[in-house]
């Protein structure tokens, strides 16, 4: 399913090949019958900011916006574990559903980081994308509510996936405006398992799909 590779591109550092590729994204946006009008509005807003300006223009405002506290963090197992040592034990775990699944990781890539998982789910198929998104949807809205509260473009993609995940979006009317990226945010982190009932049947590996 293009539509998880395009929100992974949309969600990883801008590069100028990203940005030159950002016709084709939007394009996957338009086509794929898992966006509604609604959400389409906000990810083609998210994809006029990136492509806006030079390219040390986007990566200044995606630094500014992502490496500025927990409550931001696109590692998943931050949200649940912090540094502690189960965020170890989960990763191993999902590592291995990637692994039984054919999926191969890049040598630097972390199992939990959210362009990562949405390149797998785009390599799988609906049933188990939908399933996979609901059971981390606690995790997906914390971030969504964070980049809410910055009023981001990016929480456009964070929005899409609770839709598609059959989950509730954040309504941004009852989330308060963030003067400062403060630890506040991150009160809302939940102690709640990631991926638990994940399906793990093994398909035959072949990367993942271009935009």
């Amino acid at each position: 399913m293009l539509i998880f590779k395009a929100f992974s591109a949309l969600l990883s550092y801008p590069s100028a090949a990203m940005r030159q590729a950002l016709p084709e994204i939007a394009e996957v946006i338009d086509t794929s019958p898992l966006m509604a009008a609604r959400e389409r509005r906000g990810l083609h807003e998210l994809i006029g900011e990136i492509g806006r300006g030079d390219l040390l223009a986007a990566e200044e405002r995606y630094v500014d916006l992502f490496d500025r506290g927990r409550g931001l963090s696109l590692h998943l197992f931050e949200h649940l574990h912090g540094e502690n040592r189960d965020r170890g034990t989960a990763m191993v775990e999902l590592r291995q559903i990637y692994q039984q699944a054919g999926f191969e990781l890049a040598a630097r890539e972390l199992p939990d980081y959210l362009p990562v998982v949405l390149e797998y789910l785009s390599c799988r198929d609906i049933a188990e994308a939908r399933a996979m998104l609901a059971d981390c949807s606690h995790i997906v809205t914390t971030i969504g509510r964070s980049l809410v509260a910055r009023r981001s473009h990016y929480a456009a993609i964070l929005q899409a996936l609770l839709v598609i995940a059959g989950e509730r979006p954040i309504d941004a009317a009852k989330v308060p405006t963030a003067k400062e990226p403060t630890e506040a945010l991150d009160r809302d982190w939940f102690e709640q398992p990631a991926f638990a009932d994940t399906p793990s049947t093994t398909r035959p590996a072949g990367g993942s799909p271009t935009v």
